[in-house]
């Protein structure tokens, strides 16, 4: 009897076992069915925004497209003055080759400035103050002094015709070093924002935080957009003013030794006239 009630209790107690496995699928199925119903819902609310540039752009804050406006509005000025120096630069480099071309060959300043013929070149300018200088000495025989009045002039001429050159620029280093550091301002405040809204929405679904992230990195992207050509057309620009300077001080040189010329040519017509009147 008693071996009947042990193998009894045990069957009944395989028995409970197999209906306890067999249900429980069904009753984890039970209870995920309702969050099965409610994950797309999340999903669908936050699928339909749109990830596009212009539609982060129209998504995001105002303090986010405050600095996105901005970092467009200097790429386009960096974009300007490259145009516009660009044209600068290249006229006055070609019209002082030419200039220098043509008071090489002279032999006098008189000679030089027929040669260059008017116009605003600065070796114009530089002939003419030259010129002026040799007048206003007079009959002065220091030609030491002369030169040293002279190189005055020249050097004053070519420094004011250097900084003209370079207006403009100093905008370039401008945006190279601030753009950067603007986009990630509103990166900041874009994450900022995005932060707070997932603590409202109290959720940490991808899809609910990915596109306000999205919005401040593409503040970062356009601080790069705007930094990376100012820096690279401002070194560009570095070089080629450096090369312009080079030619005005060459342009310095040759007016110099024009005004050396005349000098010696005055200096030997004195010794001239004395020895005619010795005679």
């Amino acid at each position: 009897m008693k071996a009947d009630s042990a193998f009894g209790v045990i069957r009944w107690r395989v028995l409970a076992t197999t209906i306890i496995v067999g249900l429980a699928p069904i009753a984890a199925l039970a209870q995920d069915a309702p969050f099965a119903a409610e994950a797309p819902v999340v999903g669908t609310a936050a699928l339909p925004r749109d990830l596009s540039p212009w539609g982060m752009f129209m998504s995001a804050d105002n303090v986010v497209k405050a600095v996105m406006i901005g970092l467009a509005f200097a790429s386009v000025v960096t974009w300007t003055v490259w145009l516009a120096k660009s044209i600068e630069l290249l006229a006055v480099k070609r019209a002082t080759r030419k200039a220098l071309q043509a008071i090489a060959q002279s032999r006098s300043l008189g000679e030089a400035l027929d040669q260059v013929g008017g116009g605003n070149n600065v070796v114009v300018r530089l002939l003419e103050a030259a010129q002026a200088e040799v007048q206003l000495s007079g009959e002065a025989s220091d030609k030491d002094g002369i030169k040293e009045r002279t190189a005055s002039r020249l050097e004053r001429i070519e420094a004011a015709y250097g900084r003209r050159i370079t207006r403009g620029t100093n905008i370039l280093a401008t945006i190279g070093a601030t753009a950067p550091f603007v986009g990630l301002f509103g990166t900041v405040w874009g994450i900022m924002n995005s932060f707070i809204g997932i603590s409202k929405a109290q959720t940490t679904n991808l899809a609910v935080v990915a596109p306000g992230i999205a919005e401040a990195l593409l503040a970062t992207a356009l601080g790069l957009v705007a930094a990376i050509p100012a820096v690279v057309i401002y070194n560009v620009f570095a070089r080629s003013i450096t090369g312009y300077r080079a030619l005005l001080g060459d342009a310095s040189a040759e007016v110099l030794r024009l005004v050396s010329r005349d000098l010696d040519r005055r200096a030997s017509r004195r010794i001239g006239q004395r020895v005619a009147a010795a005679e």
